[in-house]
């Protein structure tokens, strides 16, 4: 799942969501920069995302759903993107890369109630982390409120997902041409506020997504992670 700029030690994570988003069932993706939720601090295994340097973008395969309560949504658009760090800073010895990446977008948003459609808004600064390991794990970050999806006609909701903080959408990554980052049931934290109709009383939202990483400074080439 823009071009944001890139930190030291730090590459797409996310779920570019990319890729981001960046990468949600009515999730979204909070903070500039993700660690996989369930990394261990000691031990944690080498990572090596390469090629340094590279620009990439993560496009969406199929479909995003987001869910909240009773209530899916489902995008069929979804775009985001980043940069490999240089380096040294693609590689760490004991631990996950990350990055910053520009907040994801969602488009062409249905929703599962019939006279309701569905607009998508994120904001603020995402990143990603990508941890090598079998599998290679993946932590896309959402900066509180960084989305936020309305819907209208019969039912007018708010879903902002990490209402009260930056939040971490977990997935996993798997080399390939091109690789993936795919989200399975993810679990980010959420408020819903509106009338009849809306979900109000769900606090979380499970988000599915599967994106595509393209290599988008030498096409010829592919975003890995390696130890």
């Amino acid at each position: 799942m823009t071009h944001p700029t890139h930190r030291p030690r730090a590459l797409f994570a996310a779920g570019t969501g990319i890729v981001a988003a960046v990468a949600l069932s009515l999730a979204a993706t909070g903070s500039a920069t993700a660690q996989p939720a369930d990394a261990p601090s000691a031990a944690a295994a080498s990572t090596t995302v390469s090629p340094a340097g590279h620009g990439f973008t993560a496009t969406l395969s199929g479909k995003a759903t987001f869910t909240a309560g009773s209530v899916t949504v489902t995008c069929t658009t979804s775009t985001s993107s980043g940069q490999v760090p240089a380096a040294p800073g693609n590689q760490n010895a004991s631990g996950p890369v990350s990055s910053s990446i520009s907040p994801a977008t969602y488009g062409s948003c249905t929703t599962s109630m019939p006279g309701v459609s569905a607009t998508v808004t994120t904001t603020g600064s995402w990143g990603v982390a990508m941890q090598n390991g079998a599998p290679v794990t993946a932590g896309l970050t959402i900066p509180a409120a960084g989305f936020v999806l309305k819907t209208s006609g019969l039912a007018s909701c708010t879903v902002t997902a990490a209402p009260t903080g930056a939040a971490t959408v977990n997935g996993t990554w798997a080399n390939g041409a091109p690789s993936t980052l795919t989200f399975t049931n993810a679990s980010v934290p959420v408020k819903v506020v509106g009338g009849f109709g809306c979900p109000t009383s769900a606090t979380s939202s499970t988000f599915n997504a599967t994106y595509n990483v393209t290599d988008t400074t030498d096409p010829a080439s592919q975003i890995t992670v390696t130890g």
